[in-house]
């Protein structure tokens, strides 16, 4: 009998239909001749499963403290703009999407990689002289999160290593952890408005990193790198041969008094993947599109990079379609004046909260210069009563319902971040707490005592 015969039920009914068989090298696959196991019910999650840890998740979680029932919780811990409803998109924004719906155009299944006229927008909102982009080189994706994603699984092994922000954005730890991707910590220095640690950086490279990632503007600081740091960057990547992902997710949100540099503008030589999305810029999180921007002009990518990421991109078979279908007019529609508001509050805010904390005793802001966030130290010496950022936060929260991220959820203990989203007058009063609580729980530090008296 030939192997790979199929073998049919010859009664004539709905069952000859159904009743078939595959005889492989003249073994049956009837059900119940197999051999060798024992059947039994074991279903366990898979390793990736149990390799995915999100630290924010693990530590907020665990946070069992209720907030103060005579105060309104205040949340400066959600990297959400639209939370409050004092940041709503521009009304272009929301005609465009129901323009697109109301077109009946969006309804089915785009490529994986997004629609060509879609990505032909990106590439045109993009490209500049100094970084040309075309429809070729984007990948739209389900957010910035899926971007980061598939740029991690399409550069890196397991076994392999990436360079990691430390403060840094959670999410890089979880995913590569997930795919057996080692994560290396390279330091950001706080004195010197996050700049990276550039020694430390090159030290930690070997012959297993896959690639760096460089965050800019910063999750969580709110920093914002000058072009000769981002040049210096980009010559320890060059140096040694490594290529970038850029996670820019929060590009042109920066201040008034500070510019920003997309990375790719500034190199020729290094290959760089650039995240970014309209989540923030355009404050629609939800509606989930992100895009991977492929700079690769010495061609150091190659047609294998390219191809994977269309690959990868096939596991979801890509982002809305009728986000899609309104990115033309998202783009090409929303007001300057619009993104200009919107900074202006930005920096209002984080202005106020700067110069309020910077006040109180036993606390230390970094200036931020975009983005959303700022950093602030606590000088743990004088809140002895406290462990940790950790048990800070919770006692805030226990105390004047404020809450803040510990910024051990950063890998960056003894600092909190503060998100400068939310309505001033709600930040005034965030501010006014936090400092009724540290001078409730402000101590001398041993042999400080002269300093307490002034």
């Amino acid at each position: 009998m030939d192997p790979y015969m199929i073998q049919m039920s010859s009664k004539g009914n709905l069952s000859s239909i159904l009743d078939v068989h595959v005889n492989v090298g003249g073994r049956s696959s009837v059900p119940g001749k197999m051999k060798g196991r024992k059947a039994r019910w074991s279903v366990r999650p898979s390793d990736m499963a149990k390799k995915t840890f999100n630290p924010i998740r693990a530590i907020v979680d665990n946070m069992k403290v209720k907030p103060n029932p005579n105060k309104t919780m205040i949340s400066l811990s959600i990297g959400d703009p639209t939370v409050f409803g004092n940041l709503p998109t521009d009304p272009e924004v929301t005609q465009a999407m129901k323009d697109a719906l109301d077109s009946g155009k969006y309804n089915g299944y785009a490529p994986s990689i997004g629609f060509l006229s879609s990505r032909e927008e990106i590439a045109s909102y993009y490209h500049c002289p100094e970084a040309p982009l075309e429809a070729k080189d984007v990948i739209l994706t389900s957010g910035c999160s899926q971007a980061i994603d598939l740029c991690l699984a399409v550069l890196a092994n397991p076994g392999q290593n990436i360079l990691v922000p430390r403060p840094g954005f959670s999410l890089y730890k979880t995913l590569a952890e997930s795919m057996g991707i080692e994560v290396k910590l390279y330091n950001l220095l706080p004195e010197k408005s996050w700049e990276i640690d550039l020694k430390q950086l090159e030290y930690l490279i070997d012959e297993k990193t896959a690639c760096l990632i460089v965050n800019n503007p910063s999750n969580p600081c709110g920093s914002v790198f000058s072009k000769r740091h981002l040049q210096k960057i980009l010559a320890v990547a060059a140096r040694q041969c490594v290529p970038i992902l850029a996670d820019e997710i929060y590009g042109d949100m920066v201040f008034s008094d500070c510019k920003y540099e997309p990375l790719a503008t500034l190199s020729t030589d290094v290959p760089i993947l650039s995240c970014g999305g309209l989540a923030k810029r355009w404050l629609v999180p939800g509606w989930r599109l992100g895009w991977i921007l492929i700079h690769d002009r010495r061609d150091i990518f190659g047609n294998e990079i390219r191809d994977g990421l269309v690959k990868l991109s096939q596991r979801i078979l890509g982002p809305c379609t009728i986000v899609q279908g309104a990115l033309k007019s998202i783009l090409c529609r929303t007001p300057g004046e619009f993104y200009h508001n919107t900074l202006s509050f930005l920096k209002s805010n984080a202005d106020l909260c700067y110069g309020a904390l910077a006040a109180i005793p036993g606390l230390r802001p970094v200036r931020p210069s975009g983005a959303m966030y700022l950093m602030v130290g606590i000088e743990m010496e004088h809140f002895p009563e406290f462990e940790n950022d950790v048990e800070f936060t919770e006692r805030l929260v226990a105390e004047q319902s404020v809450h803040c991220l510990p910024a051990t959820c950063f890998e960056y203990p003894n600092f909190i971040r503060v998100v400068i989203t939310v309505p001033e007058v709600m930040m005034l009063e965030a501010c006014s707490r936090i400092q009724e609580f540290c001078e409730q729980h402000y101590h001398c530090a041993e042999g400080s005592q002269e300093e307490c008296d002034k």
